[in-house]
């Protein structure tokens, strides 16, 4: 298992590398997006750092207070890439293919749309600040449906 902030730094450095900068909201959806899908197809975390249903969507707090600083702009910091194995550098690829071209805009408003973000907020407001936790469980579930065609 690794950790938030490796995974980030793996996010980080791929789009210094291909020339697209990345916010930290984009950031905190892609670290969503990594856990979940991790959950679904391996049955094991990727990371042990909490997840919260935040206002803007799914939130690793640990991660975001390390790049708050940066507000809505890109991050100029520029970490190397992370040592992984090879099976979750692949995984990471894969899923940088199919959320990495999104705005940050758009996975917020995807991951709104989703079971996981909205049942972890249950009667929050949309706009009521929320430290609420986002379950692997609820990931999983969630995501093994989005495989087995079922949502």
């Amino acid at each position: 298992m690794y950790t938030a902030n490796q995974i980030a730094d793996y996010f980080i450095a791929f789009s210094h590398e291909h020339g697209d900068p990345i916010t930290n909201l984009k950031l905190q959806k892609l670290l969503y997006y990594a856990q979940a899908w991790h959950l679904a197809l391996f049955d094991a975390p990727l990371f042990p750092d909490r997840i919260e249903a935040w206002v803007h969507g799914p939130v690793v707090p640990e991660v975001y207070r390390r790049f708050k600083g940066w507000a809505w702009k890109p991050i100029e910091e520029d970490p190397e890439y992370p040592t992984f194995q090879d099976n979750v550098s692949e995984f990471l690829g894969d899923l940088l293919r199919e959320y990495g071209y999104k705005t940050a805009y758009e996975l917020e408003l995807l991951s709104h749309e989703e079971e996981p973000w909205r049942f972890a907020r249950g009667r929050i407001p949309m706009d009521v600040e929320s430290t609420a936790q986002i379950s692997h469980a609820s990931m999983a579930k969630y995501y093994k449906a989005q495989i087995d065609g079922e949502a």
